[in-house]
């Protein structure tokens, strides 16, 4: 019987591609599961690299998805803006399957992850210091690259080149 999975096998290419999409990007939706009904929901945050390239997100206690991540901690990430030209489902995305960890405002770590936020977001200096905000470190534990018709992917976190550990 023929193979007629759409899934590819995980080329160099798809590897440089996934990689580029999470380092360049700057928004995202997250996914992560209702606490009171278990019903999916999304939200678009700012995304950055932590210094390891793990995703990293600023994030508020006062928002829906930070209850959330904070009872369940499993969640999905998607990256990956269409360009101005085309069929917006052409362009390539990466669906990342994270857990979050969580760097509490003013704790261990925060310093160093403030400093290196502002370089991606300069803008969230306008709030980062509020104490209602910590970071939320995104760990991959798998993903799966859409680059277009006919270009899907599944990766680990090793081919993203991180690993996954636990926060710094």
């Amino acid at each position: 019987m023929a193979d007629t999975s759409p899934i590819n096998p995980t080329t160099d290419d798809a590897r440089e591609l996934a990689c580029k999409l999470l380092r360049e990007a700057r928004y995202g939706a997250v996914g992560v599961s209702d606490p009171a009904t278990g019903a999916p929901q999304v939200s678009r945050i700012a995304v950055a690299t932590a210094p390891d390239g793990q995703p990293l997100t600023l994030i508020s206690d006062l928002s829906a998805h930070t209850v959330a991540l904070k009872q369940s901690p499993a969640c999905s990430l998607l990256v990956g803006e269409p360009g101005t030209r085309g069929d917006p489902l052409t362009h390539p995305r990466i669906t990342l399957a994270c857990r979050a960890e969580f760097i509490a405002h003013g704790g261990p770590g925060w310093a160093n992850l403030r400093e290196h936020y502002l370089q991606q977001h300069p803008k969230s200096r306008l709030y980062i210091d509020f104490t209602d905000f910590s970071f939320a470190r995104l760990v991959v534990d798998t993903a799966a690259l859409n680059g277009g018709f006919g270009k899907a992917f599944h990766l680990t976190a090793d081919d993203l080149g991180l690993t996954a550990r636990t926060q710094t």
